[in-house]
């Protein structure tokens, strides 16, 4: 009789997993909004530095007189460049922090860490920052790309201006309202 159980609990428990992804706590709707800022920004100046380097694709079949058709494309309109970048920018959302604007007690995630070739960069690795609270951002930014992967490849290779608020308020409606950060 116990193990007749097994699978049944086992089903359920998969089943539950199952619709975690979707699932978003409605406390955290800021969270949510943040990361989903933070995604495009990092996704954003990554594009905005692959568009000026150029890479070659194409087929590998050999035609008959021997030649291969390869063509040199933007690097940000790789698939293999997408799809790299997509995998990694989640981990950089431990470069951000989670302010309250005194005033408005409007929550926003900014980032504090200086990017790579910044002049302050290699001074500022030498610090090791770890903290738990990045975890939160991180788990959204994951199931942000998870949902909305198809949606963030189209807007970057349409060039589309404004990602945040295109992505983020229009496509996904994570966040109300669009806002003018130049850096969140």
């Amino acid at each position: 009789m116990a193990r007749s159980l097994r699978p049944v609990a086992l089903l359920a428990l998969l089943a539950l997993l199952a619709g975690l992804p979707a699932a978003r706590d409605p406390q955290e709707p800021d969270v949510f909004c943040g990361a989903c800022r933070a995604l495009m920004d990092e996704v954003e100046h990554d594009v905005t530095k692959a568009r000026q380097e150029k890479t070659k694709v194409g087929s590998f079949r050999i035609n008959p007189d021997g030649t291969q058709e390869r063509r040199k494309i933007p690097l940000a309109q790789s698939e293999a460049f997408l799809t790299d970048l997509l995998d990694k920018v989640c981990e950089r959302m431990n470069d951000y922090r989670l302010e309250e604007d005194p005033v408005t007690k409007e929550k926003t995630f900014k980032r504090f860490a200086p990017r790579k070739g910044d002049k302050i960069y290699k001074e500022f690795k030498k610090f090791y920052f770890y903290s738990d609270a990045y975890r939160p951002l991180k788990f959204a930014c994951e199931t942000i790309i998870e949902e909305f992967e198809d949606e963030i490849l189209s807007l970057i290779t349409q060039e589309a201006h404004q990602l945040a608020d295109t992505l983020c308020g229009e496509k996904s409606g994570l966040c109300e309202t669009p806002t003018n950060h130049t850096e969140l």
